[in-house]
């Protein structure tokens, strides 16, 4: 059978257009692209590109509070907002040409608009045309969740924070994961009265308990009014702004309400039925360690799978699935390690690897760590604390997770990511002779264990408690 394509693929975030760009230059595949809004996706439009700015943007006044402690005589003047986001917006088209130049470049054909399954080998674009194609690639993506509560709808999700004519005086932010803490940390840098309300007692819940608890902390002490244990129950129109009614019974009005509660997988309105593909639980495409669905014609990556949902897993996920498919060169992601960093300042938390409760359940480890005032922020006068951390297994000396809260962790992180990959000892990391002076050396002089746990240690503490 003759088809249009070799490739097609739905979605031009970082995934698609990896796997498109990868399949037509590399390999010489016949490949389309379609894509409903702008190329680059969540990450560089409206995402992980223009919230690092923002974090930059946010850490002048403690930039400048650090600087007086040092002796600098310097005041903090007004932040001009329409500046920073028209500068904002400039950068995002630059990278979005940078995009589409690729695709342009390796002869990928790129349909500027939504496009849907058909059947298996079929298409549908907006404006009606089909295409067909050998092989479909579903890269859509995923789309901010909001909690159903009566009024939902007149907060603002993730996407709208890029597009606000003014910042808001008095913000909540909705929620305890990544997007919640950064936004919060963003919007109180900037000057917005900021208050975080999450149902649990801790942020950031799947990391490290003590890094949690780190994160939690530092929340409060850069002015963040931390509503913890707490539900929001309804959000109701009030003036011109927003009244949050919370499950303790209290309610407060703020001028913008910024939800942050979860994503979820862009499937809906796909036509992924009309072939037949399955779906998971949450609506995300179920997929093999190939990226093939139960369509054998049909695959996905990124986001839209709900694998490990973040941008350089979709690249990887992408680029081994057109080295599978058309560079003769079979090859999948290990999703068992992989990095990540939240972008709270003045602290990051970046981990890798398992967790210590994690680690416990799966057998014996020791538990070494080290907190501390680092040193540049200590002469500066702050209180706030540094961690590094690992994981060790007590019968390998493997180190099965590392966690580091300090400024700069995401830079750490990656490093210490390449020695857990591969396969990494205690003693390989006490072996690695430290640079001095700085936070990272503690990485490798943690000589004795602060902790063990596991199984063997659980048993023995109940004895000796018997």
């Amino acid at each position: 059978m003759s088809f249009d394509y070799d490739l097609f693929v739905i979605g031009g975030g970082s995934g698609g257009v990896r796997a498109a760009r990868i399949a037509a230059s590399q390999h010489g595949a016949r490949v389309a692209l379609a894509e409903e809004s702008r190329l680059g996706g969540t990450c560089v439009i409206r995402g992980c590109v223009p919230k690092k700015l923002m974090i930059f943007a946010s850490e002048a006044p403690h930039a400048i509070e650090e600087a007086r402690a040092y002796g600098w005589q310097v005041e903090a003047g007004r932040f001009d907002w329409p500046a920073f986001r028209a500068k904002l917006h400039e950068e995002l088209s630059r990278l979005e040409g940078i995009y589409q130049g690729g695709l342009v470049t390796a002869g990928v054909d790129i349909h500027h608009q939504r496009a849907r399954i058909r059947d298996p080998h079929t298409v549908q674009l907006a404006d009606g045309t089909l295409k067909t194609a050998a092989h479909i690639l579903i890269a859509v993506g995923g789309r901010p969740t909001r909690p159903g509560i009566p009024g939902d709808e007149l907060a603002m999700i993730s996407d709208d924070l890029f597009e606000m004519d003014s910042l808001p005086g008095r913000v909540l932010v909705v929620g305890g994961g990544f997007i919640a803490c950064e936004f919060a940390t963003i919007l109180k840098g900037l000057g917005c009265d900021t208050t975080l309300t999450h149902r649990g007692d801790l942020v950031l819940r799947g990391f490290d308990r003590q890094g949690r608890e780190l994160v939690t902390h530092q929340l409060e002490q850069i002015g963040v009014t931390m509503r913890l244990d707490v539900q929001l129950q309804r959000l109701d129109r009030d003036g011109g702004g927003v009244r949050a009614t919370f499950g303790d019974g209290t309610s407060e009005r703020y001028d913008a309400v910024m939800l942050a509660t979860g994503r979820h997988p862009y499937t809906g309105d796909l036509g992924v039925e009309n072939a037949g593909v399955s779906l998971g639980r949450r609506g995300e495409i179920v997929v093999d360690k190939w990226s093939q669905t139960s369509v054998p014609s049909i695959f996905a990556v990124g986001d839209v799978t709900d694998r490990v949902n973040l941008t350089p897993v979709a690249i990887r996920e992408g680029h081994a699935f057109a080295d599978t498919m058309f560079g003769n060169h079979p090859r999948h992601v290990d999703h068992a390690i992989v990095a990540s960093a939240v972008y709270t300042r003045p602290h990051e938390l970046a981990s890798v690897g398992l967790t210590e409760e994690e680690a416990e359940e799966k057998g014996d480890i020791e538990v070494y760590a080290a907190t501390f005032r680092p040193m540049r922020s200590l002469f500066a006068g702050s209180q706030l604390k540094a961690m590094t951390k690992l994981i060790v297994c007590e019968q390998t000396r493997k180190v099965l997770g590392c966690h580091i809260f300090a400024p700069e962790a995401g830079e750490m992180i990656q490093l210490a990511a390449v020695a857990i990959g591969m396969g990494a000892t205690k003693e390989d990391f006490d072996l690695t002779v430290a640079v001095h002076p700085t936070l990272a050396e503690e990485l490798v002089t943690m000589r004795m264990p602060v902790r063990r746990g596991g199984p063997s240690h659980r048993a023995a503490a109940d004895e000796q408690a018997a």
